[in-house]
């Protein structure tokens, strides 16, 4: 696969078209709609906020903002790796009777993905007025710790959607992957209560360890993030991506004999 950007400008209405498709599906037959984007955040987070801090009682400051925040970052990347498992399968009819650029159906369900995060930064706002929370500058990178989630997902995306075309149980594996990817990634708990080399592990190999306290850093303690967290995260974004785009493209001309 090699989107250079002709390539997909020139199919940029249909990327729109699936990505609209998505937001259609998800919410069909639902009667407040889009607005489950914001509703649907607020709810899981105050279900897991009575849980948590009343069991654990761990003293986090701003803990439903803590808390929401990470939710936040895992969804997106729960919901958008697992939905590109299918991008290809899903659309094999299409897939067989015209030509288009197979990449683009994953790349849709990563950018449907994006948008149902950034529409649940509202049901954030909310908590933080409601908590009183405060404000900070730093808020204005939040565009910037997104963009590499994306790009994470999106390569890993490639990489799932690619992989379930030959092995179908992938879809099965995974769901059990997240399941321990969620308790490895410090969204409800604090970091700090790990031991020491548990911390360490942790950094090294979950990516997400590094989205989630870059986004936390530029909400709730107003400060950008580090430039080691940022470059860490920036270079998991790209060897997600690298691996994606290598594994996708030797293996996309076979998709049409397995789908």
């Amino acid at each position: 696969m090699n989107p250079n950007r002709k390539t997909l400008f020139g199919y940029r209405d249909l990327l729109k078209e699936l990505v609209s498709r998505d937001l259609k599906l998800k919410y069909r037959r639902s009667f407040l709609g889009y607005v489950w984007s914001v509703l649907n955040p607020l709810m899981i987070m105050v279900i897991m906020y009575i849980v948590f801090s009343n069991i654990f009682r761990w003293n986090i400051p701003y803990y439903p903002v803590y808390l929401i925040s990470g939710q936040m970052m895992f969804n997106f990347f729960s919901a958008s790796t697992t939905q590109s498992i299918y991008s290809i399968t899903d659309n094999a009819s299409l897939l067989k009777k015209t030509y288009v650029p197979k990449y683009i159906f994953t790349l849709s369900k990563v950018t449907s993905g994006m948008l149902d995060f950034l529409f649940s930064l509202g049901a954030m706002f909310l908590v933080i007025i409601f908590t009183k929370t405060p404000f900070h500058w730093s808020m204005l990178a939040i565009p910037l710790v997104a963009a590499q989630l994306y790009l994470f997902c999106l390569g890993v995306g490639l990489f799932m959607s690619a992989a379930n075309v030959f092995f179908r149980d992938i879809q099965y594996i995974y769901s059990a992957l997240l399941t321990a990817w969620m308790y490895a990634t410090p969204i409800f708990y604090p970091f700090e209560l790990l031991p020491d080399r548990l911390k360490v592990i942790i950094k090294l190999i979950n990516p997400l360890y590094s989205y989630v306290t870059q986004f936390r850093d530029v909400i709730i303690s107003g400060h950008l993030p580090g430039y080691r967290l940022l470059l860490m995260g920036i270079g998991f974004s790209a060897l997600a991506l690298a691996v994606g785009s290598f594994t996708f493209s030797r293996t996309q001309d076979k998709f049409i004999l397995y789908i």
